[in-house]
């Protein structure tokens, strides 16, 4: 008889443990099942990983095989759970995993660089530009010049090295060997034509006879007239500065000069610190106790104060005067080429040195521009290096001891600057 309530029997039952069995034997272990991890599954479509399975373990080894399949890989070592699945990119199923860096795009990096190098040197340039024009001392103003030589081929450069003692202390005096006497005068004068058929420099001796013209004052505004009155060429600097000294040599020459540099004994020596000394091969031992001058021939590189003596040197020389003008063009000419090389012009270590002591003792005439004293130096470097000529004005003789030129040579030597011809004519 079956006392159980309505619905399954004992026999329904079964013999499992716990369940009100009259069995007396218990059942067996239940096994749990376990899971598998397998990658994460990739959207619909093609190529889908298989998804995670079940299996019964089987003691020791099922679990086993469970860690080897990915089940809590990991774990112990402190990686982040779930790490050893799933794929590197940063997707479903990469868990704590970082994306791989794309690789870097050099073309665009490139780019970038030369535009900004690119703009950094059209600025400096720009400002550079700017700030050596603006030291220029635009203090001669060509305007005051009357009756003036009709303009030929080229330019026509008046360089003058006056004897200017201007803002020199006396230590510097003393060191430099310039004496103390008041105002300026002219020490050295050249001509530089630059053209089409080779640059020229032409110095003008300091002792040459030249004729006083009608002129106008440059200060006063008054007209002086001329008569007839001759002159060594320096004494009409010392009259009226540099106005009356370019109409003079304008008058005296019939050519016309388009710009004129004038330099101090400080700026000059500056100069050549700046650009740690220029080298020169000096023709023969000098020692001149007024200039301080004292140099053994042959190739030595002079500083400043060794220049500038050099330069000024007269009574050591037998040639006087007209030797000394020739040490001065091989020497402007070398300091031209030492200051228009690379190592100068790209270095801003010496580049911006050598400009503003250049600049700050130069004076030019008003409507000079840094491209003209560009212009200027790189002519004379030219010269120096072969690609011109150097001479001194044709001297024909001597009238109280001033120089006289020779005419016809200087006519012909004029007619080949005008027309910007080669200069076939040789000076003294």
């Amino acid at each position: 008889m079956n006392d159980w309530p309505e619905g399954r029997s004992d026999s329904d039952r079964g013999n499992r443990y716990g369940g009100g069995s009259a069995n007396a034997r218990p059942e067996s272990p239940r096994v749990m099942r376990q899971v598998r991890r397998g990658p994460a599954a990739p959207p619909q479509g093609a190529g889908v990983p298989p998804q995670p399975s079940y299996v019964n373990g089987q003691g020791h080894g099922d679990y086993t095989n469970a860690q080897n399949a990915g089940y809590d890989s990991g774990y112990s070592s402190g990686q982040v759970y779930g790490g050893g699945g799933g794929d590197d990119s940063g997707g479903p199923g990469g868990y704590g995993t970082r994306a791989p860096r794309p690789a870097p795009n050099w073309r665009r990096r490139i780019k970038w660089t030369a535009i900004t190098v690119l703009t950094v040197l059209v600025v400096t340039s720009v400002g550079t530009y700017f700030w050596a024009d603006g030291k220029l001392n635009r203090e001669v103003d060509l305007s005051k010049v009357i009756d003036r030589p009709e303009a030929g081929e080229g330019t026509n450069y008046l360089i003058v090295g006056s004897d200017s003692r201007e803002g020199m202390s006396a230590e510097e005096k003393k060191e430099l060997h310039t004496g103390s006497a008041e105002g300026k005068r002219t020490d050295s004068m050249m001509i530089l034509h630059t053209g089409s058929n080779g640059d020229t420099l032409i110095s003008l001796p300091r002792d040459s006879d030249v004729e006083i013209p009608t002129f106008v004052g440059s200060e006063s505004g008054k007209t002086y007239k001329g008569t007839g009155r001759h002159v060594k060429l320096n004494a009409a600097y010392a009259e009226d500065g540099p106005e009356l000294l370019v109409r003079t040599v304008e008058f005296n020459t019939g050519l016309r000069i388009d710009h004129y540099v004038e330099i101090g004994f400080a700026g000059f020596a500056n100069i050549v610190d700046s650009v740690g000394g220029v080298e020169i091969d000096i023709p023969q031992d000098i020692k001149d106790t007024k200039s301080g001058a004292d140099f053994k021939k042959g190739k030595q590189t002079l500083n400043g104060e060794e220049a500038l003596a050099f330069v000024r040197t007269r009574y050591a020389l037998a040639g006087s005067d007209l030797d000394r003008t020739k040490n001065q063009q091989k020497f402007l000419a070398a300091l031209a080429s030492q200051v228009a090389t690379p190592g100068t012009v790209l270095n801003p270590f010496k580049l911006y040195p050598t400009m503003s002591a250049g600049l700050d003792t130069l004076i030019v005439d008003k409507d000079m521009g840094l491209y003209d004293l560009g212009s200027m130096f790189f002519a004379m470097k030219g010269v120096n290096s072969g690609d011109g000529k150097s001479m001194n004005m044709p001297i024909s003789g001597s009238t109280g001891g001033n120089l006289v030129w020779d005419k016809a040579k200087v006519k012909t030597l004029v007619g080949q600057l005008k027309n910007d011809e080669k200069v076939t004519v040789s000076g003294n």
